[in-house]
């Protein structure tokens, strides 16, 4: 998509923006390893049965309290201990021995490798920098080091992560997070917005220059018209209206509440992760990019025909504004058709009278909803964040970083990292391994704008990979993907929760073939771009108009073919284990980025 935007011509009007909050968050800089403790409002605590602790649910560090007033905090895989959440924090070598009951919870069962703390690295202990408030770290690896950006009077900070640059003649540092450029006089602050007064030599940042990823964020480049312009590209569906409305579920922390949405005559349900929207007498339920409404607030529901206008209405300020880039229309055969665009996944256009670029987060913070059953656990539920509160590394020193590398003898490594993509939202960790014998990678993704999550595992040697590649979740539905490679071609195969099956596989000369098979029957489509489905009484072949025609079947049984050697080859069983290796494997990242990011 991103060549074929690069070759279209860009409107001469710029796209209408959106009236984003655009206050900096709370900017930290550290010059030594970080990681920042992010807890949104005020500590809540609640007691963990049968011991004599506390944890703190409204973040996503594991923190613990003791009787004696000492905070656990486990960062990696180890473990700091202070008395005042603003530290001063220190590692800790022992825990409080209420701490080796928690394990026998599930809740905590995954700690049972960090309790007692493992043996010290020797690595250096993070600085840890506490907020209650949405908050970023600038961090770099010892004092800020700039490079020159040629052609410009611009340098940028090399050892850092972040986007840091000095415009020479006046000084003046620009940041930018977020999509948003933030400037100041020095990196103590204060910040201020700067998006409408870049000097123009950040336009001319040269697109192969280390420093060239921020053009897309740069108002007036080619690079952020064309984001633009992919940001406002529709991904449409068409559904089966009784068949979608036959998945759509909704599960409330108690009783259903509802809130009112800010400057409307619409509410929006708080208890739940999903967007429940109430206008008048009826509810409207945005789900997977579709639209269902209902009676009642639990249900049933069905796949609403068209949205109203009044939804349209709802402002940034408010947590379920994303869901006002989804439409939906009906067809005149029964079926649905919805569309969103890039608003829906947490990315905003902003900034149209100075150029338009996209932005992550509508910038506004939204309070977290909290739930305290009668039994077990609170209920913490965040909403998607424009600044901080993820528990990601922020470091380049490779001790507490945006990935974490050990070397060991024979050329062997392992890798581990967590990332979180603000203009998303998605959260991410990863790990790899290798050496002189093959490789392991395994993965992990959430977007909380959409409720989508992604694992994957794969492995490679020196003769081939293989994967039990992705599986991708949205509110229960998943599909699982698995692919083998060698010298002589791939196969591969896919499977979904609702019964789809599809199977394939390449040749190293090109030859590729696939078959696939719906809930309600096979299929199979053939290098010339026909599709075909067996009857059980024979082959069909489909027609422009939708219909299908009877054709011969190849000679011996096989698949109908096309006369041309590419598309005669057909796999056997043993080798029909998935779809053809570059469209397979290309399509499984296309489908999860699509998901996700």
């Amino acid at each position: 998509m991103q060549r074929l935007v690069a070759c279209v011509p860009k409107p001469q009007t710029e796209p209408a923006g959106v009236q984003l909050n655009n206050d900096p968050p709370q900017i930290f800089v550290s010059y030594h390893p970080a990681i920042l403790l992010g807890i949104e409002g005020e500590p809540q605590l609640t007691e963990i049965p049968h011991t004599k602790l506390k944890y703190v649910f409204n973040t996503n560090w594991p923190l613990f309290l003791d009787k004696a007033g000492n905070y656990f905090l486990l960062v990696g895989n180890r473990w700091l201990e202070s008395q005042s959440l603003q530290g001063p924090w220190s590692a800790a070598t022992k825990l409080s021995n209420e701490m080796d009951k928690i394990v026998d919870d599930p809740q905590w069962a995954s700690l049972k490798s960090f309790i007692p703390p493992p043996p010290s690295s020797g690595s250096v202990v993070p600085a840890v920098l506490y907020s209650t408030v949405p908050s970023v770290v600038i961090l770099f690896d010892g004092q800020p080091v700039y490079s020159p950006i040629q052609g410009t009077q611009l340098v940028y900070a090399a050892n850092t992560d972040s986007y840091v640059f000095v415009y020479s003649p006046t000084n003046q540092l620009y940041y930018m997070t977020a999509g948003r450029w933030f400037t100041a006089s020095s990196l103590q602050g204060p910040w201020t917005f700067a998006n409408s007064n870049l000097p123009a030599d950040f336009a001319h940042i040269p697109p192969g220059s280390p420093a060239g990823q921020v053009l897309s964020s740069v108002p007036g480049t080619e690079e952020a018209k064309d984001a633009v312009m992919i940001a406002q590209v529709p991904t449409s569906i068409t559904v089966n209206a009784a068949a979608a409305a036959s998945k759509a579920n909704v599960s409330y922390d108690g009783a259903p509440q509802f809130v009112p949405i800010s400057g409307t005559t619409m509410s929006y349900a708080t208890n739940t992760a999903q967007k429940v929207i109430q206008v008048g007498d009826l509810y409207y339920l945005c789900l997977q990019g579709i639209w269902f409404m209902s009676s009642t607030p639990q249900g049933p529901w069905q796949t609403a025909p068209s949205v109203p206008q009044v939804i349209y209405t709802i402002p940034p300020s408010s947590p379920v504004y994303n869901v006002t880039y989804v439409t939906q229309v009906s067809a005149s055969n029964g079926t649905v058709q919805s569309s969103y665009t890039a608003g829906y996944m947490g990315a905003f256009i902003v900034g149209a009278a100075v150029g338009a670029v996209v932005a992550g987060g509508t910038g506004y913070y939204y309070p977290p909803y909290y739930y305290h059953p009668a039994y077990g656990y609170p209920v913490y539920h965040p909403y998607p964040t424009t600044y901080g509160y993820s528990s990601t590394y922020h470091t380049t020193t490779g001790a507490y970083g945006v990935s974490q590398t050990a070397y060991g003898a024979y050329g062997g490594s392992a890798t581990r990292s967590a990332s979180y993509n603000p203009y998303t939202g998605t959260s991410t960790h990863t790990a790899s391994a290798s050496n002189a014998y093959g490789s392991a990678r395994a993965g992990t993704a959430y977007n909380p704008y959409t409720g989508t999550s992604a694992a994957t595992k794969q492995g490679s040697n020196g003769y081939s990979s293989w994967g039990s590649s992705a599986a991708v979740s949205k509110n229960g539905e998943s599909a699982y993907s698995q692919h083998y490679s060698t010298a002589q071609g791939t196969t591969g195969s896919i499977q979904t929760s609702s019964g789809g099956k599809a199977v394939g596989a390449s040749g190293a000369y090109g030859n590729t073939a696939s078959a696939g098979k719906a809930a309600n029957g096979n299929m199979y489509a053939s290098a010339d771009g026909n599709v075909y489905k067996n009857t059980g009484g024979g082959w069909q072949k489909a027609g422009s108009n939708g219909s299908w025609n009877s054709v011969n079947s190849s000679s011996g049984g096989q698949h109908p073919s096309s006369s041309s050697a590419s598309s005669s080859y057909h796999p056997s069983s043993s080798e029909t284990q998935g779809i053809a290796a570059g469209s397979a494997e290309q399509g499984q990242r296309r489908a999860i980025e699509s998901a996700l990011f």
